[in-house]
């Protein structure tokens, strides 16, 4: 596919060569990238679904993990929109689990050493990942688990860690769960990773008193057209194999026929969605065109600027390079160049370059190591930028 005019065709044979160069050295067993730009979409493919399988293809879906997040705060956001939630109201009505909140003296401390929570929890914590409870760098560096984060595994909460949709109880039962824990910090003192994306899901389930793949797919999916995306494959020939590497070597984490293979209890509204390339896209340009057809302009602006105050900023625990040099907006990261961004920890990363109108997806199946993301995400991303 040579014929678009928007790049340089020497710019996008750079893509083809850096997605076959990526498969070639071994960083992933197949990648799936596409650049674009108004209606234009240029997408490359190279690698296989599986080692040893079929060859990628364009409409291959990924498990994209934590590019879920935005898709979840634009869906929340939607209701917003709609008067059925407020940003600043406190969520106990709709989450009485979440009500008179006990926080942790210390995070790393014992279940029982609490104080009261200072204010209730509003929805607007919940988006900024400001509202006391989540993942933080020091939890996974601890010589002896924290307390939290072995009563988190004990009531299956999967959290604090990579999605394991099997493993999740219901969502009033996750709820439940969660509720008899304290929070790590004070609603509104500091940023903390993912749980918030998981409460916002049965947040908007109950706000419209419907499955949250329903309300998915009636706010979001169904109006942009995002056939592919749901939170298993109904079509698992298409759903590639998941890889990680262990010990130097590439082992499968998830088959084809695995846990993103069927309906999961609990839709995870953090990691929980498998999508495809052009689906991915599709919620980019939404989001470049000023939100339509799913959010006011004025929300997709909120949405896609920092959120975080200089002292929640400030407060961000040592121990988690997330947001080392970024902000936060709803469900996603904020650069300083106006970049905003998010990347799924098992393979894939999004990103949308307002002053280029750009987006740049890239879906691998192998998810990052001690290295980091499969070095096509960034290598994609610079050729995009510096062509466009």
């Amino acid at each position: 596919m040579h014929n678009e005019d928007w790049f340089e065709h020497s710019v996008l044979d750079r893509i083809e060569e850096v997605v076959e160069r990526a498969v070639e050295l071994g960083q992933a067993p197949g990648v799936v990238a596409a650049v674009a730009r108004g209606d234009q979409v240029h997408v490359a493919t190279a690698g296989v679904m599986v080692v040893g399988g079929p060859p990628m293809r364009r409409d291959t879906l990924f498990r994209i993990s934590s590019i879920t997040k935005p898709m979840t705060a634009a869906v929340v956001l939607s209701l917003v929109d709609a008067g059925l939630l407020q940003l600043d109201e406190p969520v106990d009505d709709l989450l009485p689990e979440l009500a008179d909140r006990r926080v942790l003296v210390r995070p790393d401390g014992p279940l029982e050493e609490t104080v009261p929570a200072r204010r209730p929890i509003t929805v607007r914590d919940l988006l900024t990942f400001t509202w006391g409870f989540g993942m933080e760098g020091a939890m996974f560096m601890a010589l002896e688990p924290w307390p939290i984060f072995t009563a988190t595994m004990e009531r299956h909460l999967s959290t604090f860690g990579p999605p394991q949709p099997d493993s999740m109880p219901d969502p009033d039962t996750w709820m439940a769960h969660l509720g008899e824990l304290p929070l790590l910090a004070q609603p509104g003192e500091r940023w903390l990773y993912q749980t918030g994306s998981q409460v916002l899901g049965v947040l908007a389930a109950r706000a419209v008193d419907a499955p949250y793949s329903e309300v998915m797919q009636q706010r979001l999916l169904g109006p942009l057209g995002m056939h592919d995306t749901g939170f298993h494959a109904t079509n698992t020939s298409r759903l590639s194999t998941a890889y990680e590497n262990r010990d130097g070597r590439l082992e499968v984490s998830d088959p084809s026929d695995g846990q993103w293979s069927h309906p999961p209890a609990f839709p995870d509204g953090s990691g929980g969605l498998v999508s495809s390339v052009d689906d991915m896209v599709a919620f980019g340009r939404m989001l470049l065109r000023g939100g339509s057809p799913v959010l006011r302009p004025a929300t997709a602006a909120e949405m896609t600027r920092n959120q975080l105050t200089p002292v929640q900023q400030a407060n961000v625990w040592p121990g988690f390079s997330f947001l080392d040099g970024r902000g936060w907006g709803y469900g996603l990261s904020i650069l300083d160049d106006g970049r905003y961004t998010w990347e799924g920890g098992l393979g894939t990363n999004w990103s949308n370059i307002p002053s280029q109108d750009l987006t740049v997806v890239v879906l691998t199946q192998r998810a990052a190591d001690e290295t980091g993301m499969p070095a096509v995400c960034d290598a994609v991303l610079t050729v995009a930028r510096a062509g466009a």
